[in-house]
């Protein structure tokens, strides 16, 4: 999502935007940190945060409360945490110059955990076949030990499985696709330049192609490294709270 130019923004809000707001600046910040600190704490100690913070499925044994917040801070690389905080910038400030910073903090972290909600209720779905099978061949006293262990060997019945199981899910990016979202929704006739693309893109079609564009990669390409769904859910999130907001807010827009 690497976007180049944003039209007539300044000429609506003038100085406003000429720097970042304070949430959309800390937001970066921590995650620039946390991906930093991840790096340490591989190479020194030989610690993988993302195993710790990223969130795993919620019947997997290295579930843990937490990692539903802390996933949307950790990222798995200098690629992933760019794109993520370049969008961040570009619309987040915007936003958080319109909203204001409590409510842009809310909707952010809203639509995260919405994202994190929508791709735990997707994976409970794709899976189900797979724990019915599971809790057939193994006791329930076994499943957890099973999974650490037995399933994660070569060959094992439910090994493809075991990996998609215990594989953590890190990344800004439910949150930021709701911001994406926001954005085409306020300013849905802003041209947006997209690298490649030579002739500008008004907002409301480019979120709807990103929004068909993840529906359809997360139907067609279930099980990769990708969280479409929770790209989606993002989006969905994004847009019944903003539903829900204009309809107390007269000057919302």
């Amino acid at each position: 999502m690497l976007i180049l130019k944003i039209r007539k923004m300044n000429r609506f809000y003038g100085g406003r935007l000429s720097s970042t707001p304070p949430v959309t600046k800390n937001l970066i910040i921590i995650n620039v940190v946390m991906l930093l600190l991840a790096m340490l704490f591989q190479r020194m100690f030989n610690v993988n945060l993302n195993g710790v913070l990223g969130m795993f499925f919620f019947q997997s044994p290295l579930f843990k409360p937490w990692q539903i917040v802390t996933h949307m801070f950790m990222h798995g690389g200098l690629g992933h945490i760019f794109f993520n905080m370049y969008a961040l910038w570009i619309f987040g400030k915007t936003l958080e110059s319109v909203w204001g910073s409590k409510r842009f903090l809310i909707y952010y972290l809203a639509t995260g955990l919405g994202a994190a909600f929508f791709h735990q209720l997707v994976n409970y779905i794709q899976f189900a076949p797979e724990i019915a099978a599971l809790k057939g061949a193994y006791s329930v006293d076994r499943i957890n030990y099973a999974l650490l262990n037995e399933i994660l060997q070569p060959g094992n019945q439910f090994y493809q499985f075991g990996r998609e199981l215990m594989r953590p899910t890190v990344g800004a990016s439910g949150a930021v696709y709701g911001v994406l979202l926001a954005f085409g929704m306020l300013f849905p006739n802003t041209p947006l330049y997209i690298m490649f693309i030579p002739i500008p893109i008004k907002a409301k079609w480019l979120v709807i192609g990103f929004g068909a564009l993840e529906l359809f990669l997360g139907i067609t390409q279930s099980g990769g490294s990708i969280a479409h769904f929770a790209h989606l859910g993002g989006m969905i999130f994004g847009f019944f709270l903003i539903r829900y907001w204009n309809k107390f807010t007269q000057n919302f827009y």
